[in-house]
């Protein structure tokens, strides 16, 4: 089969790759999208030393698997837990100490004609939710993973850093609740994106210091966290929504006498964001900013890795 392999940092589209046999507990699934992630472009720039095939967003179709689930749409979680440690049986399952991540930690990933995944990660997709749109369930997933963390109403004020692919899903989720939500970003036709849906946007400049009890980072860049803490008043919360491939230089003495709470924030609930696909509350099909069939995916990363492109999806059907 083919797919999209990163090794040494260098990814190249391989077609002699061997189609996946699942083991014991796992469906075999037919990839028909995926997305490229800034994660997969952090794993190229050498975030974490993974070698195989990329991808963790996605749509399939199950063709070996439990009976119900065989030519049904699917997307899936894409942590493989081993129900067993600590941390699978204190209910934190994406902390499992044997996990393996698909295309990011162990687990070859969803670039590909094929994958597989245990059965419980997977989920069906409603019909009238497109393919392309089911390929933001993974992170419009983790865009609601920072309300699991922290209950937020329409008492706070909240900032989000970053108008990319990932702030726009955090921006959108977060706008649901009803706080007094400000977005900043340095590209105004993202940024209108978010005003002509009710959002209040604005430049860096835009940032009060001292004064949002929630900032969320999603940019991961230097610049972008110290925007976020700035911003935050003493006993503030900061989540880092991103992955950074380098180091960051941080104030802790600023984050000692604030008091200031930093928190990450990764997976999150699919059943939800499948919720909101399924009633239309988000928008993703304007975050789409072009497709390419598999066998063009290396022209597929050229796009994706220029500055200010939104979500770039490869088609295998």
């Amino acid at each position: 089969m083919k797919g999209i392999w990163l090794e040494n940092k260098n990814i190249q589209l391989k077609k002699d790759l061997p189609i996946p046999i699942p083991p014991e507990g796992e469906a075999l699934i037919k990839v028909i999208r995926s997305g490229i992630c800034n994660t997969d472009l952090e794993l190229v720039r050498g975030y974490y030393p993974y070698t195989g095939i990329l991808g963790h967003e996605f749509v399939g179709i199950v063709e070996k698997g439990p009976e119900n689930l065989i030519n049904k749409r699917i997307v899936g979680e894409i942590n493989a837990v081993c129900g067993k440690c600590h941390y699978c049986k204190t209910g934190k399952k994406t902390h499992c100490e044997k996990r393996t991540v698909l295309g990011i930690v162990n687990r070859n990933g969803a670039m590909a004609e094929y994958l597989t995944l245990p059965i419980p990660n997977l989920y069906t997709v409603a019909d009238n939710i497109t393919t392309d749109e089911a390929t933001f369930t993974e992170p419009l997933a983790a865009a609601l993973e920072i309300q699991e963390q922290i209950n937020i109403t329409q008492k706070n004020r909240v900032l989000v850093v970053g108008d990319g692919k990932l702030g726009q899903l955090v921006a959108q989720t977060l706008a649901l609740t009803g706080c007094d939500l400000l977005v900043v970003g340095r590209h105004h036709h993202k940024l209108t994106r978010l005003e002509s849906k009710g959002i209040k946007v604005g430049l860096a400049d835009a940032v009060k210091s001292k004064s949002f009890d929630i900032t969320v980072e999603c940019t991961g860049n230097p610049d972008g966290f110290k925007l976020a803490l700035s911003g935050l008043r003493p006993r503030g919360i900061l989540v880092l929504k991103s992955t950074y491939a380098g180091k960051l230089n941080i104030d802790a003495s600023a984050i000692v006498v604030d008091e200031i709470t930093v928190m990450g924030s990764r997976c999150g609930p699919f059943d939800k964001a499948l919720e909101l696909l399924k009633n239309q509350k988000v928008d993703v099909n304007s975050l789409i900013e072009t497709s390419y069939p598999l066998e063009e995916g290396m022209a597929a990363f050229h796009r994706a890795q220029q500055k200010g492109t939104l979500k770039v999806l490869l088609k295998m059907d």
